[in-house]
């Protein structure tokens, strides 16, 4: 029999524009899923909890706040080494077709439209960010006037366009660019999404934009924030971590397809990056999937 990732339906009618739902829980029981719609996470008392976003996984704080926009980005929030006997969480969902194309493409929904693209590898909000919307977070729940419900959700997007948010999945894993960029950039990003299973060269890479390996180096790290080297590391790291979940083929073979040459060296540098081995990673996820 096949594992699958639960595929969600959230109870959001085709009549409503947003499903917001508040609970208290002593406990986080749901399985691995995805789902079509956006959704806005806020967890309040649950530091502990072991989040999975992608091939993202991290404990969280007392306080927390996730946006997700990636259709098949896979995500669970599961019990890990959380101690709270009452957790508050509340979850807004709403269909991608609720902010148009159009509408987020006119000057005042830049930021959103910006927010919303990040938010396909999902994205973490600092505390200071979450301590500026808490209070819209606290009474949106509670809100019985629908319009002005809906009213709040648009402040409280737009809020958090203004802030600083960390990216969690790698581009790779989720299948989605980081964001746009240069014309040099994406197409040096694009060569080597498509043959990071081969040696790759800086000379290569330099010369294919017109630059000198010295400056291209340097142009690259001042336009990603990252060298090179880390970047290659890290987009064979999403493939492998893919492969890891949605294939039954062993560590070695995963480790040499994704561009990686000595075995021993793949487990140390995804140990080092994701905190855990990649056989660790792959009965993580295999416990979290749900057979149907």
């Amino acid at each position: 029999m096949n594992e699958h990732i639960l595929n969600e339906i959230p109870p959001l009618s085709e009549k409503d524009c947003f499903h917001v739902i508040e609970r208290y829980k002593t406990e986080f029981t749901f399985p691995l899923h995805q789902h079509k719609e956006f959704e806005l996470n806020f967890i309040e008392n649950g530091a502990g909890l072991r989040r999975i976003v992608g091939d993202s996984m991290e404990y969280t704080e007392d306080y927390e706040l996730i946006l997700i926009t990636g259709e098949s980005l896979e995500h669970v929030w599961e019990q890990g080494n959380c101690g709270s006997k009452m957790m508050r969480e509340i979850t807004i969902q709403f269909a991608s077709g609720l902010f148009p194309l159009s509408l987020l493409e006119k000057n005042q929904f830049s930021s959103i439209r910006k927010m919303f693209k990040q938010a396909e590898h999902g994205i973490c909000f600092p505390l200071p960010a979450i301590m500026k919307v808490y209070s819209q977070i606290d009474t949106i729940a509670s809100e019985r006037q629908g319009f002005t419900q809906f009213l709040k959700l648009l402040n409280l997007l737009n809020d958090l366009s203004q802030c600083s948010a960390r990216s969690l999945a790698s581009s790779s894993f989720a299948c989605a660019e980081r964001n746009t960029e240069s014309r040099r950039v994406r197409k040096v990003k694009e060569y080597i999404n498509q043959n990071y299973q081969k040696d790759i060269r800086l000379s290569y890479l330099a010369d294919m934009v017109g630059m000198t390996p010295a400056s291209f180096s340097r142009f690259f790290k001042l336009r990603t924030g990252k060298n090179l080297s880390d970047y290659i590391i890290d987009i064979r790291l999403g493939f492998s971590s893919r492969m890891l979940v949605d294939t039954t083929k062993s560590i070695s073979e995963i480790c040499f397809e994704c561009g990686f040459n000595n075995l021993s060296y793949f487990n140390r540098i995804f140990k080092k990056k994701k905190g855990m081995t990649p056989k660790i990673f792959r009965s993580h996820y295999r416990k979290n999937k749900l057979i149907i």
